[in-house]
């Protein structure tokens, strides 16, 4: 009875606790590729961006790189995505590859992340046709 009692004390108190749980950002930035979702995937940027789509390759604000990303989920509309790679062992660096999949073709979206302040930063995201 008392281990019992001990264990849901235990339980409870961890839905308690004063640091929130937080779920990976690479999977966060994964469902925003399948749902088109620019904006979300934006807000992740940093200021500034070196975006690399296809054959084009450039260093843009974060309203620019927004942009950018509408105009390719118009060209590109996702079908579905998965996560085939990520190191999140780093406590200042994040790394994902995210395969996107359209209706016609499949992309290998690469996205390297910083910490700036608490928060980690898209500085880099490169989207470029997957090799078969």
């Amino acid at each position: 009875m008392t281990r019992s009692l001990f264990i849901l004390i235990i339980s409870l108190s961890s839905l308690f606790s004063s640091k929130p749980f937080q779920a990976d950002i690479i999977d966060d930035l994964s469902s925003y590729f399948k749902s088109s979702n620019a904006k979300e995937i934006a807000r992740n940027f940093a200021s500034t961006i070196e975006l690399i789509i296809v054959d084009e390759e450039d260093v843009y604000s974060k309203a620019q790189g927004e942009q950018i990303l509408k105009d390719f989920f118009i060209k590109h509309p996702p079908v579905k995505t998965s996560i085939f790679h990520k190191i999140n062992t780093n406590p200042n660096y994040r790394f994902g590859v995210i395969l996107l999949s359209t209706s016609k073709e499949t992309f290998r979206v690469s996205v390297t992340m910083k910490k700036f302040n608490s928060n980690y930063l898209i500085t880099e995201l490169r989207i470029e046709p997957a090799k078969d």
